[in-house]
């Protein structure tokens, strides 16, 4: 099933593009992408398609039969869809995942903006990774988007992972980019000693997506001089816990603002609409 925000008119010229994920349901895309169609006055309309990962090359194959303007890629695909492309942005072979792909007169070359982004939305909050001790927990795709710009940045960038081994083959990957990188376990970091050494803490995991979720930190662990965030865009029970404890927190909807304006502009070739798309995520609260 696809999921469409409603749109002024559409047309037989107008281009689609898409979101190709699994769930779908929860996504603010739409609303926002729409909304930047809409301000810059284009004939386009973004649509959020449920894709099973069996499904994936039928659907990417799809893209280029349809003539789809683009597409962003989520959760699970992120990573399995760099072999279905023709191309693929030197940024994104060495992230390992893609989350933007631009139809090019039927050649799909993929990007990956998410790492961008949520530099762009620690920015925007004046929060600065430089010099900074940085706990990424996670080693997927969004935590490797996300670590490529942390390491060039932080002091020391520390990346906790349940499979540890996954995590320290991240860390070897990111190894040489500026800051010091080392692999650890999720159970390594249980402890208020070694929360106290760190700055900033990240979840880029899944962990949190159901509110029944487990918080992969205790908030008794956290204090007032944390900055806590999670690339997911609601609070979640990590964000909760951090907030409770006096820690400064942010989530994910800066992330998602400033990912999908570098799409807007790779699919349009045009200046985005900042603040339209930054209103339409305010206004879906």
């Amino acid at each position: 099933m696809a999921a469409v925000e409603q749109v002024s008119h559409i047309s037989g010229k107008t281009r689609i593009a898409a979101l190709l994920g699994h769930p779908v349901g929860h996504t603010l895309s739409p609303r926002m992408q729409n909304a930047a169609f809409r301000a810059a006055g284009l004939d386009c309309c973004y649509v959020a398609f449920d894709v099973q990962p069996s499904s994936l090359p039928d659907a990417v194959l799809g893209m280029r039969a349809l003539g789809l303007l683009g597409a962003n890629v989520t959760i699970p695909h992120k990573e399995s869809v760099l072999a279905l492309l023709d191309e693929v942005d030197s940024e994104a072979i060495f992230i390992g995942a893609v989350n933007t792909i631009v139809n090019r007169e039927g050649r799909l070359c993929g990007y990956n903006t998410d790492g961008r982004g949520f530099m762009r939305s620690l920015a925007d909050e004046n929060i600065a990774a430089a010099g900074k001790q940085v706990l990424l927990l996670g080693a997927g795709g969004a935590a490797r988007a996300v670590g490529y710009y942390l390491a060039r940045e932080a002091a020391e960038l520390v990346i906790a992972n349940r499979t540890p081994e996954k995590a320290q083959r991240l860390a070897a990957d990111l190894e040489g980019l500026g800051a010091g990188v080392k692999g650890v376990s999720m159970t390594d970091i249980q402890n208020a000693v070694f929360l106290d050494g760190m700055d900033i803490i990240i979840n880029a995991t899944s962990a949190g997506l159901n509110h029944s979720d487990p918080p992969l930190i205790e908030s008794s662990l956290f204090n007032e001089r944390h900055v806590v965030c999670d690339l997911i865009y609601r609070d979640t029970p990590l964000i909760l816990g951090a907030r409770h404890a006096g820690a400064r927190t942010l989530t994910g909807r800066g992330m998602l603002l400033w990912q999908g304006v570098l799409a807007f502009e790779l699919w349009t070739t045009l200046p985005a609409p900042v603040d339209v798309m930054r209103k339409a995520l305010l206004d879906s609260r």
